[in-house]
């Protein structure tokens, strides 16, 4: 071996090392989208950060154009959930009870009547998932679970004609999210 090819073989070799180590490590995070979310005019993305072998941290953002009946909502919600991973496996993947906070501040129109206002919520919930990982980078979380908002609504102009109870009170979160994990 001369000392030309020393080098190329010592950075070869370490590239090898380095990917075979970052290919065998168990994934750690993903960002997954909500599949379903379009269908109520809805833009969800989440991040999912693992904290201990059965826990991990997720903050999800939507943003929606939605509307019920004549009422417009355009804003953002911000979700933060704690999963606790209930699968012999280790987090990010299994069966998870995930308890969660929303924040959410939406515009509202009203098409009839004109009116303008804004909606803030706040609340929480619990849903029940599971999470499996697929040739160690793609995710695919199906989830379900009671979630309570409660908000109020600041008339800007006209009357509050707003409907706004498809975004306070009880409801039902759930999702379907497709990611990459990492």
């Amino acid at each position: 071996m001369t000392t030309k090819t020393k080098p190329y073989l010592v950075i070869g070799l370490l590239t090898l090392f380095i990917s075979l180590g970052l290919t065998a490590q168990a994934q750690n995070n993903a960002i997954k989208i909500n599949i379903l979310s379009p269908i109520f005019k809805t833009l969800n993305l989440s991040y999912e950060h693992k904290v201990s072998s059965t826990g991990a941290l997720q903050l999800g953002f939507f943003y929606t154009g939605a509307s019920s009946d004549d009422t417009s909502f355009k804003g953002i919600g911000i979700t933060p959930e704690y999963r606790f991973y209930l699968s012999d496996t280790e987090a990010i993947e299994g069966v998870y009870i995930g308890p969660f906070v929303r924040y959410q501040n939406f515009n509202l129109s009203n098409d009839n009547s004109n009116d303008e206002g804004t909606l803030k919520t706040f609340g929480g919930g619990l849903v029940l998932g599971r999470q499996w990982v697929f040739k160690e980078k793609i995710t695919l979380d199906t989830f379900i679970g009671p979630q309570y908002l409660s908000g109020s609504v600041d008339v800007k102009s006209g009357t509050n004609s707003f409907d706004v109870g498809i975004f306070d009170g009880f409801g039902l979160r759930a999702g379907l999210t497709f990611g990459f994990a990492f």
